[in-house]
This record gives structure tokens, C-alpha cells and sequence, in this order.
């Protein structure tokens, strides 16, 4: 039907919102965002957390660790060492992995020839899983490093370092010695456990699997990736 001439044209008008109540808005759509970010930040890290709080809080009552939990635990120091091509290393690029790590003199006498036997020893055990772990010679002394050792430790990462910043980070239990321990790192490069002076294999193995297992959740082989 056509529109007679002088009947007027109708429109709607809808009120724009005043400066408040956009600032309002606004602000309230800010705190949204900071909400889900911080939900989403949460949901990442739980399985760091449930895996963390498994292994330190919740632990059953017939359970007992083998290895000494260090509390508080001693990130990885900033200094450097220096590898077997003579270049510089910085530990805390270790991290992303979990460290075995046994000290000694690179001249290695023989419980140092058995720490580091042992460790290898143990890394093969874990099977599937030893791509987790890395097992470490920290090694002091300006004495070169022997072919055979050389060839022995091949697999590991060998640094040589100073052995009085070494003694600021790493600690021995009461009467005994930085050497006659093996010392657990974890990936997120703290000194974390520390293996009894004459290290009983079969036990010691059993506190990797449970680290390894209470970690898979978020840990996963290699440096820099997940």
C-alpha cells in the first residue's frame, strides 16, 4: 500500500550509553579477561602442581623416600664450567631435565670410577624413560681429563668446575663428603634430593621411577620442548 504524503515518517531512537557507564563496562570486561587468563594459566600449571604436591605433601604414611629431600630446595647456580671441548657452560642450562650428578677430582679414583659407573648403571635402567634424565660429572681439579675417562663418560655431560662455588650450592650430609654423595636435580633446576654415601642401587632406583612417574604429567624428554 503506498504511503499518503503527509503522513510522517517514524523512527526509533536508542539511548547511547553516558562516559560512566562505558568506563563500567569497560573495566568489567577488563576483569572478565584477567579472570580467564588467570583460570587458563591454572589449568596449564596444575599438573605441575598435582605432580609436586603428590611427590612432597601427600605422601602415604608407609611410604619412605631412600634419597633425603632437601628443604629449602638450591637452584642450579648461574656460574659456568666448562665441557670436555674446553667451552664454557653455564649450569643452569641443564636445566629442562633431571640431573644425576656425582663429584669428584678429575683424576677419579675408584669410588669415583663406581659413582659414575652407577649412574650409568641406573640411567639404562629406566628404560623407555632415561631420555628424562641425564646423568652429570662435576669434576674439579686443573688436571686434564684421561682418553679412557673421556671415552667412558662419552654419554654424560662432564664440566669441569670450581670447587669452592661447588661447595656453595652442593651439600653433604653430616660427616661425610661432597664426593661421597649422587645428588638429584629436577627439570626446573633445583637441587632437590641427595643419595646416601654408599648409595644402595635397588632403593635408589625406586626414588627415580616415583620422581619420574609423579613428573610425567608435565616433564617430557629433552631441553627446550615439551
Amino acid at each position: 500500500m503506498a504511503q499518503t504524503p503527509d503522513e510522517p515518517l517514524t523512527m526509533t531512537v536508542h539511548s547511547l550509553p553516558t562516559p560512566d557507564q562505558a568506563s563500567t563496562v569497560s573495566a568489567a570486561a577488563t576483569r572478565r579477561g584477567r579472570w580467564k587468563m588467570i583460570a587458563l594459566l591454572l589449568v596449564c600449571a596444575s599438573p605441575v602442581i598435582a605432580s609436586y604436591l603428590t611427590y612432597y605433601v601427600i605422601r602415604p604414611e608407609g611410604r619412605r623416600n631412600y634419597g633425603e629431600l632437601i628443604q629449602p630446595q638450591r637452584a642450579l647456580p648461574s656460574w659456568q664450567g666448562i665441557d670436555v671441548q674446553g667451552r664454557p657452560v653455564a649450569l643452569s642450562s641443564l636445566k629442562d631435565q633431571w640431573l644425576l650428578i656425582s663429584v669428584a677430582d678429575t683424576a677419579c679414583n675408584e669410588a669415583c670410577q663406581k659413582h659414575l659407573y652407577l649412574q650409568r648403571q641406573l640411567r639404562e635402567t629406566l628404560g623407555r624413560e632415561k631420555d628424562r634424565l641425564d646423568w652429570v660429572w662435576l669434576r674439579t681439579g686443573d688436571a686434564p681429563l684421561e682418553p679412557a675417562l673421556a671415552q667412558a663418560t662419552a654419554a654424560a655431560t662432564v664440566l669441569q668446575v670450581p670447587a669452592d662455588e661447588l661447595a656453595r650450592w652442593l651439600e653433604p650430609a653430616p660427616g661425610q663428603r661432597l664426593e661421597d654423595h649422587l645428588y638429584v636435580v629436577d627439570p626446573i633446576g633445583n637441587w632437590m634430593m641427595r643419595f646416601p654415601a654408599d648409595i644402595d642401587p635397588k632403593r635408589a632406583k625406586r626414588d627415580l621411577d616415583r620422581l619420574l612417574r609423579a613428573s610425567s604429567f608435565w616433564d617430557r624428554p629433552g631441553r627446550g620442548g615439551s
